[in-house]
């Protein structure tokens, strides 16, 4: 009798024990992830609407407000120029109580780091920056980008055909088939996408080669320009750039009574200004990231967790796949026939992770360091090991750097 007394003993402590255990997982999980009736956001931009760089966040800033409403409060820091770090923009927006703070240049990255390790119960979200998995590791730190060498290959593939247009109109003679590029620094970020455009356009028109010209200043109308005047007084007959001006589609557009020569954009489509002239132009689609991370804020989730990408610890990114690509309107006046259909190819190919962009017989020498180099026979798998870009390398005797 006494067994059976401690037997129903026992299983009347256990079973409360686990009511218990139960109740204290529950009350956990509601603790944790209980959603918040509203957040406090802010942003720091380089520049303004104005500028297409700027205008691609802010789109992707006033996507959230309309979808999340009065579950935002929104704060913004417009044109703090990232040279200067934007220390003081991201101290502003911290001491005016934001709970998710977005840095839309790599200049401010070490503001941004700092204020993560100063305030962990603050998320930062920094754009482009390859550091989010350095040390000091934190937690509240994020960075995110678009794969965008994806659509740079596609606009050079859109250069390409119509290159090869020209030559097939004995426009020009093959050894006049010259690409030339308004570059805005010798970054890694850069030399990227700069790399996969050639490329794309070498995909149509193996001869192709291709000068490159930096401005130094990621905004610079007059310079922009007059580096793409530069390059087309060289010999280039189709200009593109990794810069955030209009610039170079204007002296294209204005070269055109006198010389034959066509542009492809970036950021935004610039066949506004450049009618006769511009092809095509791509740019990162920052809506998936920045809508998903706050919603993500918003439900107590992890940042990385919640936004669908390519994860890599506390950074993320996407191309065409999850939409964090775009490619803008295509010029249908001018392109080469066959160009729309193209692009759909390429952009399926890409979702099926078909295209391998970062190969051929070409070495890749280290602008940093010519006795470092690397041989793309192998292959060169971007965005691998993280969001932003890290292919860094000049392809040898195809790819002349314009001093």
């Amino acid at each position: 009798m006494k067994d059976k007394k401690m037997t129903y003993l026992i299983t009347i402590i256990t079973a409360a024990l686990m009511i218990i255990l139960f109740a204290t997982i529950h009350f956990i999980r509601l603790s944790t992830d209980k959603s918040r009736e509203y957040i406090t956001v802010g942003f720091v931009y380089d520049g303004d609407e104005s500028t297409p760089y700027t205008a691609n966040f802010i789109k992707a800033q006033k996507a959230a407000e309309r979808k999340l409403g009065d579950r935002i409060r929104v704060i913004v820091k417009n044109n703090t120029h990232s040279e200067l770090g934007g220390e003081e923009a991201i101290a502003e927006l911290v001491s005016e109580g934001c709970d998710l703070i977005f840095t839309s240049s790599i200049g401010y990255r070490e503001a941004a780091r700092k204020y993560a390790g100063l305030h962990p119960d603050i998320q930062f979200c920094q754009a482009t920056a390859p550091d989010a998995n350095e040390a000091p590791v934190y937690e509240n730190y994020h960075t995110f980008m678009g794969e965008i060498y994806q659509g740079r290959y596609i606009s050079g593939v859109i250069a390409g055909m119509k290159l090869n247009q020209m030559l097939e109109e004995g426009i020009i003679r093959p050894e006049e088939a010259k690409v030339g590029y308004v570059a805005a620094y010798p970054y890694t970020e850069v030399i990227s996408g700069y790399t996969a455009f050639f490329l794309g356009v070498r995909s149509i028109v193996p001869e192709a080669k291709m000068d490159v010209k930096y401005t130094n200043t990621w905004s610079n109308y007059s310079i922009e320009k007059d580096c793409a005047d530069e390059l087309i007084a060289r010999g280039c007959v189709i200009i593109s750039q990794h810069s955030d001006t209009t610039g170079p589609a204007v002296a294209c557009e204005e070269m055109y009574a006198e010389k034959k020569v066509y542009h492809v954009g970036y950021n935004k489509s610039m066949i506004d200004v450049a009618p006769t002239t511009s092809l095509i132009s791509a740019r990162i689609n920052w809506e998936p990231y920045i809508v998903g991370a706050c919603e993500a804020v918003l439900e107590n989730k992890k940042i990385e967790r919640y936004v669908e990408g390519n994860v890599h610890g506390n950074d993320i990114g996407a191309g065409f796949e999850q939409e964090w690509v775009e490619m803008l309107e295509l010029n249908t006046l001018v392109a080469a026939d066959g160009s729309a259909e193209k692009i759909e190819e390429l952009i399926r190919d890409f979702r099926k992770g078909k295209v391998e962009v970062y190969k051929g017989n070409y070495t890749g020498v280290d602008p940093q360091d010519p006795g470092k180099t690397i041989d793309l026979n192998e292959g060169f798998e971007e965005n691998k090991d993280n969001s932003a870009p890290s292919f860094s390398y000049v392809l040898k005797d195809v790819i002349t750097v314009v001093e």
